[in-house]
Formats: structure tokens, sequence, C-alpha cells
């Protein structure tokens, strides 16, 4: 299935520039996997060398943050959005 995902302003310069992609899959996982493919670039922004989800990134589907849910085996349904937003940290 494909879902709409909204990117962060710093990660469009990775995908063409676009502020949304779209992207298949039945889980979160699946769906970056589907973007990496399409966008390499967002690899090492969205996922860590284990293939977890990195630490600086967030990830919503619709308002719920998926580290709530299953992270990256979040299952997604018809016409879910996806929304990438970078992590805010420092002191």
């Amino acid at each position: 299935m494909s879902v709409d995902v909204r990117l962060p302003t710093i990660l469009r310069p990775l995908a063409d520039g676009k502020a949304v992609v779209s992207a298949d899959g039945a889980t979160i996982g699946d769906v970056f996997a589907d973007l990496v493919k399409k966008f390499p670039g967002l690899n090492d922004r969205l996922l860590n060398e284990d293939g977890t989800l990195h630490k600086f990134v967030n990830v919503y589907l619709g308002d719920d943050d998926v580290r709530y849910l299953d992270k990256l085996e979040t299952k997604i349904g018809d016409h879910d959005e996806i929304s990438i937003l970078p992590a805010v940290a420092g002191g």
C-alpha cells in the first residue's frame, strides 16, 4: 500500500527537494526500506547501523509517535500519513 511521507526541510535535499513523497509498505519499516531504495541518502538519517530507528528522528503515524506503538513494526492502514521530524536536542 502506498502512503504519503512528510519530510522536514532538512531532509528534503536528500529526496529531490520534495516535502511529501510516496512510499509503499505494510509497516513503518517497509515504508522506510522503500524510501531508502528511492532516496539512498535518507538511510543514515532514518536508521542506525543495526537497522533500528535513529534516536534523532521522530516518526509519527497520524498523531501517534511510533516509538510508543510498535516502532518499525507499526502497521500502516489505508489513507495513513507518516510525518518525519528531526529531534531537537541540546542544552
